[in-house]
């Protein structure tokens, strides 16, 4: 591959079974509280950054797709149910969830959408005590907690 055309970040889902590059440095990350992001990601919201549509390459597998709404269609894996990306129809430009990346913690998000729907609990999270897996659990719980999810790599 030249350096031209090597991927600026990699991802997929968590079984492995669909795969992707991004061409170009993703852009505009945000998270989204909108009621349709919550359910789409069984989450409080979703964590989103994008590229131009032509810099999404899938290199393994293909995602399933469900449209969400007149505007926007959501790709996710059919194995696993990882959400991948956020497609606004009328744009050239497609969102890839941040979760779903090789290297998360690459992008920051810059804004949230949606607020009116951020849920109370929202708010505090950061105030709630924390605990480490390995603190929380006895090590033959560890042992049976090995992930079985593909590797943040190719």
């Amino acid at each position: 591959m030249s350096e031209a055309s090597s991927p600026s970040m990699t991802g997929g889902c968590q079984c492995g079974a669909v795969r992707y590059a991004l061409m170009s440095e993703p852009t505009h990350t945000s998270i989204c509280h909108c009621r349709m992001c919550q359910k789409a990601f069984g989450n409080y919201f979703s964590a989103l950054t994008g590229v131009p549509r032509k810099d999404l390459v899938w290199t393994k597998g293909k995602p399933g797709s469900f449209r969400s709404s007149e505007a926007v269609e959501r790709g996710f894996c059919r194995d696993c149910g990882t959400p991948l990306t956020y497609n606004a129809l009328e744009t050239d430009r497609i969102c890839i969830s941040i979760g779903s990346l090789d290297h998360p913690e690459k992008v920051d998000p810059e804004i949230q959408y949606g607020t009116e729907g951020r849920l109370p609990a929202f708010e505090r999270l950061h105030t709630l005590p924390g605990i480490s897996t390995e603190d929380d659990n006895p090590p033959e719980l560890l042992a049976k907690m090995k992930s079985r999810q593909h590797p943040d790599h190719d």
